[in-house]
């Protein structure tokens, strides 16, 4: 009986200490920025960067009229600390999943108030906001998805050529 109350003591110490799996070797490593804006918000955004490898977005991946889960693995994460506008609408601080709908000329942005979970199980009931933003060209093109936050709130999805910026401003 002693023995094997130990043996499982140990296969569970083993599994917990062992089967932690190391995130930035995944092909799609984790990433983050946090950014404090000029009017004040704090923008915390975590995220994974997959990579193109060859796949044209539109056509192979990131799919026109499809939801996107904007970036791998877990759900993308943004957060505030303040109450906000998002492309002029009001958003309550707090944190939030992201996801996309891609177009031909605007994009469809999501925050969606279920953030602690794998990036594909979305639920539409749980949208706290959506809004249209204009697609972009980026200059650097990315193989990586990058997600950047600058001083003036605007949040920029980078990937391939496309670019998507996203202005947050604080509620005043």
């Amino acid at each position: 009986m002693k023995t094997t109350a130990i043996l499982f003591m140990l296969t569970i110490i083993c599994t917990t200490v062992f089967g932690q799996t190391d995130k930035t070797k995944r092909p799609s490593p984790p990433d983050s920025v946090k950014v404090t804006t000029s009017d004040g918000v704090t923008i915390d955004v975590n995220y994974s960067r997959p990579s193109l490898k060859g796949r044209q977005i539109g056509v192979d991946i990131v799919k026109v009229g499809e939801i996107w889960r904007t970036g791998a693995n877990e759900a993308t994460t943004v957060a505030f600390d303040k109450d906000v506008l998002i492309e002029g609408k009001k958003l309550t601080k707090g944190k939030y999943s992201l996801y996309t709908i891609p177009g031909e000329q605007e994009t469809i942005v999501i925050f969606n108030k279920t953030w602690n979970q794998w990036g594909t199980k979305y639920d539409q009931a749980q949208d706290a906001l959506r809004v249209n933003v204009r697609n972009s060209t980026s200059t650097t093109p990315q193989e990586q998805f990058k997600i950047d936050v600058d001083k003036s709130g605007k949040i920029a999805l980078i990937w391939g050529d496309h670019l998507l910026p996203v202005q947050v401003k604080a509620v005043r």
